[in-house]
């Protein structure tokens, strides 16, 4: 069983920076990809960024040239460094972790969620 606990979120204005991060407890040697999604009012969940553990990723197209996710195996937590936010970027934001090494689809465990809302 893994735990998945997301913090860092809030209110930004557009064109600043929010670091969310991701930590992992229980069975964390069973973990390969970890990753961001996020979902808006009236819109499906997608993704955001995705790293396996041997650091390849994958990311959005909206969102690549402004976020960089990171991960730190031996704190087992994942970070996604927000920079240059927009008002469309306002969701709930999601961490996510599979066994496996997969950039398109996310795995099994899921956070409870934070908040980022980017308003002037």
């Amino acid at each position: 069983q893994v735990q998945l606990v997301e913090s860092g979120g809030g209110l930004v204005q557009p064109g600043g920076s929010l670091r969310l991060s991701c930590a992992a407890s229980g069975t964390i040697f069973s973990i390969n990809a970890m990753g961001w999604y996020r979902q808006a009012p009236g819109k499906q969940r997608e993704l955001v960024a995705v790293i396996t553990r041997s650091l390849s990723t994958n990311y959005a197209d909206s969102v690549k040239g402004r976020f960089t996710i990171s991960r730190d195996n031996a704190k087992n937590t994942a970070y996604l460094q927000m920079n240059s936010l927009k008002p469309e970027d306002t969701a709930v934001y999601y961490c996510n972790a599979g066994v496996l090494p997969l950039l398109a689809v996310p795995g099994n465990y899921w956070g409870q969620g934070t908040q980022v809302t980017v308003s002037s």
